[in-house]
């Protein structure tokens, strides 16, 4: 799955180039279209929570610019599931790599839960039919 993001003023730091606490904004945004979408789980409660995100910064983003993010699902676990994304800028070049666990996660308990049964089957379903040969 692909989200378009533009690159907002407020987005810059005083180099001129976005800020690299921002792209993790950007991350969470694709993350929760790929959530609505794919999994069919907008409602915040039912999101669960992030246990662990990384960022590789390969080349700068600036005002203006219309980012590329892909977001796909690299592994489906028990209880998480661990998010890849690329983001490339309009000219294609490489601007990040990241990952992201997302964990099932009960609130009202306040510990992790299982995933739910329908969430792996739409995940598998998106992720297989998105690798399949045309």
């Amino acid at each position: 799955m692909t989200r378009i993001q533009e690159v907002e003023f407020r987005d810059l730091d005083g180099l001129g180039h976005v800020n690299n606490a921002v792209y993790l904004s950007y991350l969470e945004s694709a993350k929760v279209q790929y959530f609505r979408e794919v999994v069919g789980a907008g409602n915040l409660g039912e999101l669960g929570i992030v246990a662990d995100a990384k960022i590789a910064y390969r080349s700068p983003a600036f005002f203006g610019e219309r980012l590329e993010i892909g977001v796909r699902v690299g592994r489906v676990g028990t209880k998480s599931v661990e998010f890849e994304f690329e983001i490339r800028g309009p000219d294609g070049r490489l601007v990040a790599e990241a990952s992201s666990v997302h964990v099932a996660f009960d609130y009202a308990s306040r510990e992790p839960i299982e995933l739910p049964e329908e969430w792996k089957r739409r995940i598998e379903a998106h992720e297989a039919e998105r690798l399949a040969p045309r």
